[in-house]
């Protein structure tokens, strides 16, 4: 069968389509992408994200949130007219406390170093003592560290993990006990 006629022509582009409306319309219906899993099982998505953020007892904007007190102007302080903004009603303020506790725990450490830089300053150690001179020119030293680089791996060996270090040492003055 042959090809059907137009389909291999380019399109023509139009000038009277307003591709910005369009974009515009199509980022406003997108759902708002919220990262706290307590927001987003909070959420309704029938409601707008002002009402929902009030809701919960969260501020939509910050500026208005905590204003900045005026200064005084010309020598005289600037009173208020009293009309203060009402109170809104917190229906979901679980979701606050929950965001509140799991802000004062404590975060978790996860310093380690990898299973590769600690074997590699292990070896350096052991073969070479303190002689970062002699370190650099190993054949192990695949990255051509210098002395100096090689000198700040083992210390962060030692502060990462100053237990073990002090049982390595201690290990191989024994060994060199031994030996001799």
């Amino acid at each position: 069968m042959p090809k059907a006629k137009g389909k291999s022509r380019r399109q023509k582009y139009s000038y009277n389509l307003n591709r910005k409306r369009l974009y515009r319309s199509a980022r406003r219906r997108a759902a708002p992408r919220i990262a706290c899993s307590h927001i987003r099982h909070a959420w309704d998505p029938t409601k707008s994200v002002a009402q929902n953020l009030a809701e919960m007892g969260l501020a939509e904007d910050p500026n208005k949130a905590v204003p900045i007190p005026k200064k005084k102007l010309l020598g005289m302080e600037v009173e208020s007219d009293g009309r203060g903004q009402g109170k809104k009603i917190v229906r979901k303020p679980y979701v606050v406390n929950e965001m509140e506790y799991e802000a004062s725990l404590p975060e978790k450490k996860s310093n380690t170093l990898s299973r590769d830089l600690i074997d590699y300053v292990r070896y350096m150690i052991q073969n070479h003592g303190e002689n970062y001179k002699e370190m650099a020119r190993d054949e192990k030293n695949y990255y051509q560290d210098t002395p100096k680089q090689i000198k700040r791996k083992i210390n962060v060996y030692k502060n990462f993990y100053p237990e073990e270090y002090k049982d390595f040492v201690a290990s191989l003055k024994q060994e060199k006990m031994d030996v001799q």
